[in-house]
């Protein structure tokens, strides 16, 4: 039975999947749209809201907050629903929430329907990986690499495009407008679910035998080592994200320039989606690019704090090859399951524990620079994160399976 499963698992299902290569994809782009087309015009938004400090805070904080909520959340919702169908309502949720938070007046709907809006992409977090293993498992280093890059063109486009567009448009069109590729991405989902009730059969048949066999994630060593690496890399990353400006700032740099080095922190982000899947795939144990991420955390982090402006443009290329621990994380995620219900048990643990974590981030290394009125401790607390993503990816990297080890003894 389970050699035949196995079997089912890897047969590619060609029928269909140049569609579901575009939902994939166009889901995708939509996972961080309404993060980044926010933060940049978060000024203009509370000064006609008259919002406080605080609620830019909370706005912040919501982001992770409802990746980690649906992070959980998600594996149970898609064994009810199904993965397209999951995706489907992801894809609307994200593009519903997008355009109608931009109509909103009051502060507590603009925050509701933001949270609309992220809750469907911390559900699509979690849903794109196992779609990727159920009908692509023979190309899971190149579908890898292309929903991760999508992923960081939708992070880093809207940063990039949300003033001008505001200036040109007003503000309300800057943040509303994105919400057309949540709605186009819902398209090729509703076009697969409409297929003939005998091609569906067909794709649903293997987790209708693997159901029966499954486990409990948190059993694994496996589900904990993807948490630790997944949640400790999101940590430095939204630490950095938010702190990168200040950190210059502080040390005579301009703001601009500092808004400047976010944006190069984040076009890292995109070389390292282009290379680390296809490591994943050719190297059975990739610990040791793991151990390479490790330094360039470590020696941006130094550069930052003992010389920041004596090359800063180094240290921030340095610091952003270090978060090539997350697409690592995410390709890992379909290469150490057997099935896509494995992959979906895996991807809703690692990212519901990892983006839990990842919430603290930017507040700690805040309350430890306001406690100490220096950057030591914030960047020791760091540090502490690098050795916690080495000790994760020591166990996420070893060539094993989450489903030999997910059931009780």
């Amino acid at each position: 039975m389970t050699a035949q499963l196995e079997r089912t698992e890897r047969r590619p299902l060609v029928k269909g999947r140049v569609l579901v290569f575009a939902a994939i994809a166009m889901s995708a782009l939509v996972l961080r749209l309404a993060v980044t087309s926010f933060s940049p015009l978060a000024s203009q938004i509370q000064d006609e809201f008259g919002f406080s400090g605080s609620v830019v805070g909370v706005f912040g904080m919501v982001p992770t907050a409802m990746f980690a909520v649906f992070g959980l959340l998600t594996p149970a919702l898609a064994k009810r629903l199904g993965l397209e169908r999951t995706a489907l309502l992801a894809m609307i949720m994200a593009a519903v929430g997008m355009l109608l938070r931009a109509m909103m007046s009051q502060t507590w709907s603009l925050l509701a329907l933001s949270a609309l809006a992220l809750a469907g992409m911390g559900i699509g977090n979690v849903v794109i990986p196992p779609l990727v293993k159920r009908y692509f498992s023979d190309r899971l280093a190149t579908m890898s690499s292309v929903y991760i890059v999508a992923v960081q063109i939708g992070t880093i486009v809207p940063a990039f495009v949300a003033v001008p567009v505001a200036d040109a448009f007003g503000w309300r069109f800057s943040i509303g407008w994105w919400a057309a590729f949540g709605f186009a991405a819902a398209v090729p989902w509703l076009i697969t679910l409409a297929r003939s009730r005998k091609a569906e059969a067909e794709t649903v048949v293997a987790p209708a035998v693997d159901a029966s066999r499954r486990g409990q994630v948190w059993r694994s060593p496996v589900a904990w080592g993807m948490a630790g690496m997944f949640g400790m890399t999101s940590l430095i990353t939204y630490s950095m994200f938010t702190w990168i400006p200040s950190i210059l700032a502080d040390a005579g740099a301009s703001d601009a320039f500092g808004g400047t080095m976010v944006g190069v922190f984040s076009v890292m982000g995109l070389v390292a989606a282009f290379g680390a899947p296809t490591l994943c795939a050719r190297i059975a144990n990739p610990f040791p690019v793991v151990i390479v991420c490790a330094a360039c955390y470590l020696i941006g982090f130094a550069g930052l704090y003992f010389a920041p402006m004596a090359a800063p443009i180094v240290w921030v290329v340095v610091l952003g090859l270090g978060p090539s621990t997350f697409p690592m994380a995410l390709t890992l995620i379909n290469l150490r399951t057997r099935s896509h219900v494995g992959s979906s048990a895996l991807s809703g643990f690692t990212q519901g524990i990892g983006y839990t974590v990842a919430c603290l981030g930017p507040l700690l290394f805040g309350v430890f620079h306001d406690a100490t009125d220096g950057y030591a401790a914030p960047f020791g607390l760091l540090v502490v994160a690098v050795v916690v993503v080495l000790v994760g990816a020591y166990q996420a990297c070893k060539p094993r399976m989450l489903e030999d080890s997910w059931h009780a003894r």
